[in-house]
């Protein structure tokens, strides 16, 4: 069994250290956007040999970030914010919960579809859904029986998953309005979003300013960089949550679909994992190969059945490194994931049962995958993985990922 003297670290940086925005790195037609950033032009203008000068002189400037009211809540406003690259892929965030709700992208023949689960309108999000396409946070995944122990303190949460606590809360970050910055970057159009969790937000120490940047760019990658700061001693374990479907939202279940996870080691639960990290090899957990989703699926067990663990990616902890490749066969696409966290949540949308519904679809089981990567689940009550999870203040968390698109 391999022992991690290297994973139980937090990706940390010195406050004073600058923080600089990552720069590098759905097909229904939509309607007019009623507040823009800019003017978009909606139609391309006509060949210049048959646009006279002063039609020129007269064309709106197209701009890659649209702005579409979407609703209310806790008193402010909601926005869709629209970024498209050069290429025509296409994301729509937004800013309640900093949430991906379409993402656009071409197929081997160059047929866009929408691959990720979601809803048509605010009402779906507002209705604690399955967490499509969130940002998620102050802690992701699940702490054991909901309570932790810090600097001698005990905390106890919020048991919204059985005994256990889940995703940040009852409203966790998925579910608050976030300041949203739209920008256009060398890299492609961006959108940078921020939050203030406030001491004692459901439960947890500290005053906290977290950030999520979304970067679509124009070599068809959708990057997503989190950070965050506090100012107390607290714990942080961000993670975006999108289900996929290289296939369409609306395509069928994602058991045909062939995985491959960079990962030799897991961490085995009762769903909450306790310390223990058992390999691979030999288990239904092993996708260290291509593998269709839905080959190992019944035995890897569970209520309900599917997979919905935690691996330990391979490499270096907190270097950029890659964690997961998925294909569609069928329609070609293919998702190259990168991050520089220590761990990916693999998670086959078990839940869903057809009740959820969006964009005209009912959610069935397996209708999508979760690619998580985080910091190891309930690492709060697991003294050899704490460090990885604590945040101080004059410490910065960062939370990399690149997924980039490609057909085969």
């Amino acid at each position: 069994m391999r022992t991690l003297p290297k994973l139980h670290r937090q990706r940390l940086v010195p406050l004073a250290a600058s923080v600089s925005v990552l720069l590098a790195c759905s097909g229904a037609p939509q309607e007019k956007p009623a507040v823009q950033a800019a003017p978009v032009a909606e139609a391309p203008p006509p060949a210049p040999s048959a646009q006279p000068e002063e039609a020129k002189a007269a064309a709106p400037a197209q701009t890659a970030i649209a702005q579409t009211p979407y609703g209310k809540a806790d008193g402010r406003d909601v926005i869709l914010y629209t970024l498209v690259n050069d290429k025509g892929m296409t994301a729509k965030i937004i800013n309640y919960g900093a949430i991906l709700t379409e993402l656009h992208v071409p197929d081997k023949n160059g047929k866009t579809a929408d691959v990720v689960l979601g809803f048509e309108n605010f009402d779906g999000y507002q209705k604690n859904g399955p967490y499509f396409g969130a940002t998620i946070g102050r802690v992701a995944n699940r702490i054991k029986n909901h309570k932790f122990e810090l600097e001698g303190k005990k905390y106890e949460l919020a048991a919204n998953n059985g005994p256990h606590h889940l995703h940040g809360g009852v409203k966790g970050w998925d579910k608050v309005v976030w300041d949203a910055t739209p920008k256009e970057t060398p890299a492609g159009p961006a959108l940078e979003l921020t939050y203030v969790s406030k001491d004692g937000e459901e439960g947890y120490p500290g005053t906290v300013k977290a950030k999520t940047t979304y970067v679509l760019t124009h070599q068809n990658e959708l990057r997503v960089e989190m950070e965050a700061v506090t100012d107390k001693t607290t714990f942080v374990n961000m993670a975006h949550h999108s289900y996929w479907n290289l296939g369409g939202f609306d395509s069928g279940t994602i058991l045909d679909h062939e995985l491959t996870l960079f990962a030799d080691q897991y961490t085995p639960g009762d769903p909450v994992p306790d310390g223990k990290t058992k390999p691979v090899k030999g288990t239904p957990f092993d996708f260290t190969k291509p593998k269709l989703v839905g080959k190992d699926l019944k035995a890897a067990g569970g209520k309900p059945v599917g997979f919905d663990s935690n691996w330990i990616v391979n490499g270096e902890p907190n270097q950029l490194r890659p964690v997961a490749k998925l294909k569609d066969p069928k329609s070609g696409r293919v998702m190259l994931l990168e991050a520089d966290q220590p761990g990916v949540q693999f998670y086959t949308g078990n839940y869903l049962d057809g009740k959820v519904t969006g964009k005209g679809k009912a959610y069935v089981q397996y209708s999508g995958l979760c690619l998580e990567t985080q910091k190891f689940p309930n690492s709060v009550n697991v003294p050899a993985w704490r460090d990885m999870v604590m945040l101080k203040p004059g410490q910065t968390y960062k939370h990399t990922m690149i997924h980039r698109f490609t057909n085969e």
